[in-house]
């Protein structure tokens, strides 16, 4: 099992397209930590054993969650919501795959329900989701307690990156957030899916930092 992050890239040519479009290559070259959030996926013991990446990117989840709280930003661990599976899920994965997801979150108080690894603090913010993102209406309990932050920026963080977080940073660009994500806090199972997923997010949904760069954002 691997201790390290993906080895991630963007392909040059992504980088050229969007500063040919804006004049830079990255969207976002700021932070305001009042209204900023970093969001932290599926980090429970379900998924810890399914991909080789998710003890890698602990570090790193941890150094952010630091360096937000230091200079005000807020701290948000969204976790599976625990419900019966879906018709929908059983349809699609078949019996035992949809009980297993269903089952994904764990039980308990939800801060007894994260990955023992992460350094969660009072005052984060604790939310539960009923579908892949993070931010799809009426199925988390996050972008109502980001709102009532005032937050409209998110560094998306956690695990699997080409579902789940995939997801929520699409869903949250839709919502107007402008989305960070972070390619060495994010994990998946295969280097592949993850930079295909980078590729995606950069080109139309967000920007893709590293870890290094977003601490730097934060302390200025």
């Amino acid at each position: 099992m691997t201790s390290a992050p993906h080895d991630w890239s963007i392909p040059e040519r992504e980088y050229a397209r969007q500063e040919s479009r804006r004049g830079r290559r990255h969207a976002y070259e700021t932070l305001d930590p009042a209204r900023t959030a970093l969001v932290v996926i599926d980090m429970v013991a379900f998924f810890a054993d399914t991909g080789p990446y998710f003890h890698g990117i602990v570090p790193n989840v941890n150094a952010l969650a630091s360096s937000a709280r230091a200079v005000g930003a807020s701290v948000a661990w969204v976790l599976p919501a625990v419900a019966p599976a879906t018709d929908w899920a059983v349809g699609f994965f078949g019996d035992a795959v949809a009980a297993a997801f269903a089952g994904s979150g764990g039980t308990g108080p939800l801060p007894e329900r994260l990955w023992p690894g992460l350094d969660a603090q009072p005052g984060d913010v604790w939310a539960e989701k009923s579908a892949s993102s993070a931010f799809f209406p009426g199925r988390s309990t996050l972008p109502s307690a980001l709102a009532e932050r005032g937050v409209d920026t998110v560094l998306v963080t956690g695990t699997v990156t080409s579902v789940c977080c995939e997801s929520s940073a699409r869903d949250a660009a839709t919502l107007g957030h402008r989305v960070i994500f972070v390619a060495d806090a994010t994990a998946d199972v295969l280097d592949s899916a993850h930079n295909a997923s980078l590729r995606t997010v950069y080109r139309t949904f967000g920007d893709v930092r590293s870890t290094a760069d977003v601490i730097a954002m934060l302390a200025r």
